[in-house]
């Protein structure tokens, strides 16, 4: 079947993660006619799958990549301030072990950190007595001493939908669930196959931006058969959560031994997240899980520092992901660069019709990297994303408490707990999704932990939410609070409305006539 729709783009994105959505967003607002194909859910692989944090990464200074560490620096308090409901401040506490790094060398790499990267909005670091509340009791007793520094936090799937939905309301087309199954260059554009739920469409492109992340191979080889070079390294990292193993809104940086170093962050309210690991990867990236072995480094990482240790078989819930990153030859998988790398070709005899490939990146530097990757394809139209806010997030960066404080004067019968969740999942789009409501009941179905049939159809008219997974798992994490039979009626609702099969005005119609 052959579907209708838009055929002609200046710009087709292949790729639904944090990159193509900050790519699309970009283009879009610039003035191009954009198409973004991903062949699953917005932010399914990789970008769901992070350490969520936007960040300078302290420990790339010891690699010497300065010019990374700064404008990751930098790109985060942008992004704070263009996204203060999905990012916030934490700081972030790092004991110091005799035998690892010595102390004057913590103190000179935070030093720097405070510094190259033009701080204004986040506190400076300091150093702190672990021996004293909060820290003592959580911690071994060996360490008494320790620094204290900024970084933030991110909704790492939320990010890639509002990226993906401000996109839209620029003009994107934004596609999920479709798979570009052909890339043809000819007559100076580019021929791509598009195949999804509707069936299959044949569109144009003046330019195509590969962002497949792990899967980048696979579309190159469908646009340039023959082509044998790899520039790609796959690299797993793994995370498990716990229920939660200190109390505070801080978090903890371990080194390990192998060079190393592993996080302990305050997760969901309840929880601890701990992670992450660097294996090397091969094979299928879709649908990969944490190994025994990985469950067991993380454990034994924290438990050289934590004084109650922990097991693997505590922890309530894992995730993994593979980080397509460039593979510079580093014979190690942690000093890898996780600096990003463009590969661009115009066709034979610079005949136009671009292709620009792309390897490596972070979440913190999405944003850089689609301002440059649009430079490389000689978009000129001037930059505008630095300082234009996420949808959602037009309010002041660091008075997220003050406009919950408002939200609950307009929307006093709103249950506390779920009015902070829905004010830092929607912001200032919190009343879009509450619609005309007074009350909890009139949110319709109450399918557990604060998720109301009202926000799901939200969710699925506006962030391109198709599956009960979608919501559970990157629209929200609320998979965490809810049991297998809550789970379990949101799949039922999806599966009654039949929202995979039909469009989705009659899906969500379906849905609210129930």
């Amino acid at each position: 079947m052959d579907i209708t729709g838009p055929k002609d783009f200046n710009l087709l994105v292949i790729g639904g993660g944090i990159n193509g959505a900050g790519i699309a967003r970009d283009a879009a607002g610039r003035g191009l006619s954009v198409c973004l194909a991903e062949k699953g859910d917005l932010a399914g692989a990789t970008s769901s799958a992070s350490t969520k944090l936007v960040h300078g990464g302290l420990r790339y200074l010891e690699h010497y990549e300065f010019r990374l560490v700064r404008e990751s620096l930098i790109e985060r308090e942008r992004l704070l301030a263009i996204a203060p409901h999905i990012i916030w401040p934490l700081r972030f506490v790092l004991p110091h072990d005799k035998g690892l790094r010595p102390r004057w060398l913590l103190r000179l790499g935070l030093f720097l950190y405070d510094h190259i990267g033009g701080r204004k909005l986040l506190p400076p670091a300091r150093s702190l007595d672990l021996t004293r509340p909060p820290h003592a009791g959580v911690l071994d007793e060996r360490l008494t001493r320790g620094f204290e520094y900024s970084d933030c936090w991110v909704e790492d799937s939320r990010l890639v939908v509002l990226n993906a939905v401000d996109a839209a309301e620029r003009g994107a087309d934004i596609r999920t669930r479709t798979e570009c199954t052909g890339l043809e260059r000819t007559r100076g554009q580019w021929q791509a196959r598009l195949s999804g739920p509707a069936g299959t469409q044949t569109v144009t492109a003046k330019m195509v931006v590969n962002a497949a992340g792990p899967w980048v191979d696979t579309v190159l080889a469908r646009a340039m058969p023959g082509r044998n070079a790899s520039n790609l390294r796959l690299v797993k990292g793994s995370h498990l959560i716990f229920p939660r193993l200190f109390q505070g809104d801080h978090c903890y940086i371990f080194q390990n031994r192998d060079g190393r170093i592993v996080f302990a962050i305050p997760y969901e309210g309840e929880f601890t997240l701990v992670g992450t690991t660097d294996v090397a990867f091969e094979g299928d990236p879709a649908g990969i899980a944490i190994s025994p072995a990985e469950a067991d480094y993380i454990c034994a990482a924290v438990n050289e520092y934590l004084a109650v240790d922990v097991s693997p078989d505590q922890a309530v819930w894992s995730y993994a992901g593979v980080r397509p990153l460039y593979d510079d030859q580093s014979a190690n998988n942690s000093t890898v660069t996780r600096d990003y790398v463009f590969e661009l070709d115009r066709g034979l005899n610079d005949e136009g019709a671009a292709l620009l490939s792309i390897f490596g990146g972070k979440i913190t530097t999405y944003r850089k990297l689609a301002e440059h990757a649009l430079e490389k394809l000689g978009v000129g139209e001037r930059s505008w994303t630095a300082d234009a806010a996420l949808p959602g997030g037009d309010i002041p960066a660091l008075d997220f408490e003050g406009f919950v404080a408002a939200q609950a004067a307009i929307q006093p019968w709103l249950p506390a707990p779920v009015l902070q969740r829905m004010a830092r999942a929607y912001g200032t789009r919190l009343g879009a999704v509450l619609g005309d409501a007074g009350a909890f009941g009139d949110l319709g179905q109450h399918f557990g932990a604060g998720l109301t049939a009202a926000e799901v159809i939200y969710l699925v008219r506006h962030e391109y939410a198709r599956s009960a997974e979608d919501v559970l798992w990157r629209r929200s994490k609320l998979g965490l609070h809810m049991s297998a039979e809550e789970r379990e009626s949101l799949s039922h609702w999806f599966e009654r409305a039949q929202i995979e099969d039909q469009a989705i005005s009659a899906a969500t119609q379906s849905a609210s006539d129930r």
